[in-house]
């Protein structure tokens, strides 16, 4: 039994769209999480750039399972109606691509490990500003835990979903992200399972935060996929393989984790392609 709902960051594979889509139609995949567009990133696309992308994936049969956005990926310090309006634009591309999914952030800091009330309450403000905007146009904001943002930890991803979630704001659940900040993945997953709607492949080391093939790390992918796939979960599993360097990881990265890796590309992505589906038929 295969799979459906495999989607991925295909910018890994190259920074072409054209090259993208030969080696997602080679691996069966028929989906993508549009981040890198010929050398742009997607909420920066001109609407004559996403007109041709339409025509592009139509031409190869690939959809847009969501929009690998870099919303709420600033400072709190930053200028946040600029950035709204960029919002504003990126849930505009979701409409013009078919897309229902945005994936998001919640801000970093200048403050370190440690977040005051004042900087909570000013997230959760523009989250909810956001989330109304996205209930408004029908799309649905997916929240990545991420390093060194508010929801970085299991506990202020749960902070965030109890406050605000909702059928526009739900929960991307990312693995690796999660093992990279020392947290335990089985408990994360147990604060946050009602909440998720969407997932990424990504599995890493406790010792060092190296990124490693799903299934490989610390992660508990297997465990946790199979929890989710008994329980009826028929969402999409975006390979998100941070295997290789790629043009714009420097973009994506705070600190030096994930900067000095070899070439990424077909290889690397195939790889993790293959890890997923190694899982995938262990519990289907």
């Amino acid at each position: 039994m295969k799979y459906a709902l495999i989607s991925g960051f295909a910018d890994e594979i190259a920074g072409d769209v054209d090259t993208q889509f030969r080696v997602l139609g080679k691996l069966g995949i028929g989906y993508f999480e549009p981040r890198g567009i010929d050398g742009k990133n997607i909420a920066n696309l001109t609407d004559e750039e996403v007109e041709r992308l339409k025509g592009k994936m139509k031409a190869c049969g690939i959809k847009a399972s969501s929009i690998g956005s870099p919303i709420g990926k600033v400072k709190l310090e930053e200028d946040f109606e600029g950035h709204f309006r960029q919002f504003q634009r990126v849930v505009e591309i979701a409409g013009q691509l078919g897309a229902k999914y945005i994936r998001m952030f919640s801000f970093y800091h200048e403050g370190g490990a440690e977040w005051t009330e004042g900087e909570r309450a000013e997230v959760l403000s523009r989250l909810g500003r956001m989330i109304a905007y996205a209930a408004e146009r029908d799309v649905v904001l997916l929240h990545e835990n991420e390093k060194d943002i508010y929801g970085d930890t299991a506990e202020r991803c749960a902070d965030l979903m109890e406050e605000l979630g909702c059928g526009h704001f739900r929960a991307v659940f990312d693995p690796a992200n999660f093992v990279q900040c020392g947290q335990d993945t089985w408990e994360a997953f147990e604060k946050l399972k009602g909440h998720i709607a969407y997932l990424h492949i990504k599995d890493a080391l406790l010792a060092d935060g190296r990124v490693v093939p799903a299934g490989v790390g610390d992660g508990n992918v297997e465990r946790i996929l199979r929890s989710l796939l008994e329980k009826g979960y028929d969402g999409f599993l975006s390979l998100e393989p941070h295997l290789g360097s790629f043009d714009g990881l420097k973009d994506l990265e705070l600190d030096d984790k994930m900067l000095n890796l070899p070439p990424g590309g077909e290889g690397t992505f195939t790889l993790a392609f293959q890890a997923l589906e190694g899982i995938l038929e262990r519990i289907l």
